[in-house]
């Protein structure tokens, strides 16, 4: 799965990054969150959590034009957790937070999204919780340790995604705050070496093929499965545990990306050697 994620770029540097045409960051759309979101949307946020607003890249015609025209690369800010339009409420986005790889061309929650409405969301590294089978909890459970994991090479690091527009019946049609617009993060088996922490990860689709991926003329259910698949390299990743200071959802900061020190490891399994590491 991937529950928390870290994006600390500023909109200009994933302007660049990800090769984006227009930056629309600036545009309005509803937030499902009671009070204002810290750090700001568009801001570096170390701990981007569900329901949070986030940049995420599309390729879509401009809003406001008089005639549609061509398709744009483009960087707005979306809801994490995604609302299909025919949802009752928004809050069902809380729970569709993630797609699965396997499944996504099927569940009509992501189906059509999945043809037509693909997006990449850019993100410095992500979070996973390794539930140690040796170390307990207070509670009896399996400790469970943060771990953040970025791409080896240092390359920009693309989630696949899709994307979602929800209005609200009862809001004026002009209205752009009567709009939702989310996101869902697709997730796949983890590879080896990554399954030591946790049995999931995001998919991380190569710059290569983002262009395929962000096409809205790549329909066939065939094409985007393979585009799926094609993500699925060992070895483009390292991990290291952090803080478990990430756990709650109003910790931020540079420091939640540090290494943990070795002294407050307990149970902890290597991810790149399967050792048990602390007492």
């Amino acid at each position: 799965m991937c529950g928390r994620y870290a994006a600390t770029a500023h909109p200009d540097e994933l302007v660049e990054a990800y090769e984006v045409a227009l930056d629309a960051t600036g545009e309005v759309s509803r937030s499902l969150l009671r009070s204002p979101q810290q750090p700001p949307p568009g801001q570096p946020d170390h701990n981007v959590a569900p329901t949070k607003q986030a940049p995420v890249v599309l390729t879509r015609a401009p809003r406001g034009e008089a005639e549609p025209g061509d398709p744009v690369r483009q960087l707005r800010l979306l809801t994490w957790g995604l609302v299909p339009s025919w949802a009752k409420h928004p809050s069902v986005g809380a729970r569709m937070t993630n797609a699965r790889a396997e499944t996504v061309l099927d569940k009509p929650a992501f189906a059509r999204a999945a043809a037509r409405r693909r997006c990449l969301v850019p993100v410095t590294g992500w979070y996973e919780w390794q539930a140690s089978p040796v170390a307990l909890d207070a509670r009896g459970r399996p400790r469970k340790q943060p771990f953040f994991i970025v791409r080896a090479d240092e390359a920009p690091l693309a989630l696949a995604g899709l994307y979602e527009f929800w209005k609200d019946p009862d809001a004026p049609a002009d209205d752009p705050r009567s709009w939702v617009v989310s996101y869902a993060i697709i997730t796949t088996t983890a590879e080896p070496g990554l399954d030591r922490i946790h049995d999931r990860q995001p998919v991380a689709l190569d710059p290569g093929a983002w262009d395929a991926w962000l096409d809205p003329g790549t329909t066939a259910p065939e094409d985007v499965g393979a585009l799926l698949a094609a993500s699925h390299v060992p070895g483009r990743f390292r991990a290291w545990p952090v803080s478990t200071a990430v756990n709650s959802s109003r910790s931020n900061g540079p420091g939640l990306l540090e290494p943990a020190p070795a002294e407050e490891l307990e149970g902890v399994v290597d991810p790149g050697t399967g050792e048990v590491v602390g007492p």
